[in-house]
């Protein structure tokens, strides 16, 4: 076995072995996408929004355990947000409902945020006479 016990707790490991809300959100009203170039690690993020809250997230991650477990952690931390809640969503939250990851692997849970943006910005766009806010992933 590889030496992955001991790099992640518990909860990293039912994350990656485990992952919720993996897929894509059919007739997804928003859209993002974001990726690590120097480790390879990238993710596509969809949303389904009603009434100014995100219903459902689903993502499709490539990369390392701790990039898919941050990944399945931040669908599930960000469904119910408001919009403007979302906005404010931060890599610090998915590490912490994972309890920690190694210093290492605390970059793979930027990519969650990242993507989380480039959507929030994607579902402006889209809409009538809607623009990007400019906001960046944290």
């Amino acid at each position: 076995m590889s030496p992955a016990p001991a790099l992640y707790n518990a909860i990293v490991l039912d994350h990656f072995l485990n992952p919720r809300n993996v897929g894509d959100v059919p007739q997804a009203e928003a859209l993002g996408e974001a990726g690590e170039p120097n480790c390879g690690d990238a993710m596509r993020l969809s949303l389904r929004i009603k009434h100014g809250r995100i219903v459902d997230a689903r993502f499709r991650t490539v990369g390392c355990g701790a990039a898919i477990a941050s990944s399945s952690m931040a669908t599930e931390l960000i469904k119910g947000r408001t919009l403007e809640e979302a906005r404010h969503f931060s890599n610090q939250e998915v590490v912490a409902a994972l309890g920690g990851l190694p210093p290492a692997k605390v970059q793979c849970s930027l990519l969650a945020g990242q993507a989380l943006q480039a959507a929030l910005e994607d579902y402006e766009k889209r809409r009538p006479g809607g623009r990007a806010r400019g906001r960046t992933g944290r």
